[in-house]
């Protein structure tokens, strides 16, 4: 690995884990501007599953409707947020999978710790981002989440995973 490749690896598992942070602390609205005006947020219903037009999944976020439950989360009299859903994300296994002239594609795993109501849950799975070059840094394209139990019966997920 170069010195390049090492740089680029850092800088990337940076801003995932930035982005962790960011749902961790309830920042919707700094998360919100890592996404491209176009950007998808994406939890496949299936495993394998091929396309998020033709198929339904857990989740199919566009800017609007990712803004609609970021206003949601912050509603104070919001009764599925009382209390308020509390998270802990693990970013791991970050890899840089392909390299195009506008940005990275970018495979990783992702541990997340929900605590809402006095109940924990777990939800694991892989992720993979598309980034595009913004600046010196990147803007989320589609960011896809496929859950090891993407099929299991879920309670309400409200928080972002």
């Amino acid at each position: 690995m170069s010195f390049h490749d090492w740089q680029e690896q850092q800088q990337v598992t940076e801003f995932l884990y930035h982005e962790a942070r960011l749902l961790d602390a309830h920042r919707w609205a700094e998360w919100l501007q890592l996404f491209t005006a176009d950007g998808l947020y994406w939890v496949p219903l299936v495993h394998g599953q091929t396309d998020h037009l033709n198929h339904a999944s857990l989740f199919l976020e566009d800017a609007l409707l990712r803004s609609m439950r970021v206003r949601r989360l912050e509603q104070a009299r919001a009764y599925s947020q009382q209390p308020v859903t509390r998270t802990a994300h693990v970013t791991g296994n970050v890899s840089v999978v392909s390299r195009e002239a506008d940005g990275l594609t970018v495979a990783s795993t992702l541990h997340v710790l929900e605590w809402r109501k006095g109940d924990p849950r777990s939800f694991g799975g892989s992720v993979l981002h598309t980034l595009k070059t913004h600046g010196d840094s990147w803007r989320i394209a589609m960011k896809r989440i496929d859950l090891v139990n993407c099929e299991a019966p879920h309670e309400a997920l409200q928080v972002f995973l």
